[in-house]
């Protein structure tokens, strides 16, 4: 059984914020360097500061020192891939109708995961989270500045080329990946529950 919902666009000035859920791999050890903080460090990795922070069981994260050994969370490398490999099919089927490809972002990527595990964890399938709000309550939420939003989610559909096809072939999806006014994008996958995997698309105007 697959499933799509019609896209949800937004336009609106709004600015966020979550919660996490990492695969079960080992972290990657880190040490801290002069001039690093924890932000800096989130970025470098592409991670969350609240996961960090839980990882390590920092009391204050604004003290970290230099030679402070940290544990730092891992994405599952078989999201990631299925992560990427969206962008690519979806940018290029943007550039095959002559539009601009979409700008990586990997914090809206992290929230469009967070959305999917969600989706998974409560066994719901709607934009509309009971955790999280609307899609654009997530993003302001999770604090990410935008003045245009839009969000594909899907499940079911057990590759990146199956699901891109699922969005493509559905109008109001469509709409929403062939938007010239969208400038980067988050996708974010969960898999098990009960449809065995779970999409989320996040479509951002900076």
């Amino acid at each position: 059984m697959k499933r799509l919902t019609v896209a949800a666009v937004l336009f609106l000035s709004l600015i966020v914020f979550g919660k996490s859920a990492f695969a079960e791999l080992p972290p990657t050890p880190y040490t801290v360097k002069w001039g690093d903080s924890v932000w800096k460090i989130a970025q470098r990795f592409q991670v969350g500061i609240d996961e960090i922070i839980g990882q390590n069981r920092l009391k204050n994260p604004n003290l970290i020192y230099p030679g402070q050994r940290l544990l730092i969370p891992r994405v599952d490398p078989k999201v990631r891939s299925f992560e990427q490999r969206v962008l690519q099919l979806t940018n290029q089927a943007r550039t095959a109708q002559g539009l601009r490809p979409l700008k990586y972002n990997w914090e809206v990527t992290r929230m469009a995961r967070h959305k999917s595990e969600d989706m998974r964890d409560r066994s719901y399938f709607a934009h509309q989270s009971p955790t999280y709000g609307s899609p654009f309550d997530m993003l302001n939420m999770y604090q990410i500045p935008f003045r245009g939003a839009g969000e594909n989610i899907a499940a079911g559909q057990p590759t990146p080329e199956e699901v891109v096809k699922s969005w493509l072939n559905s109008p109001g999806h469509r709409r929403n990946i062939m938007n010239p006014a969208f400038t980067d994008l988050g996708c974010g996958v969960a898999f098990g529950g009960n449809m065995r995997i779970y999409w989320t698309q996040v479509f951002l105007t900076r």
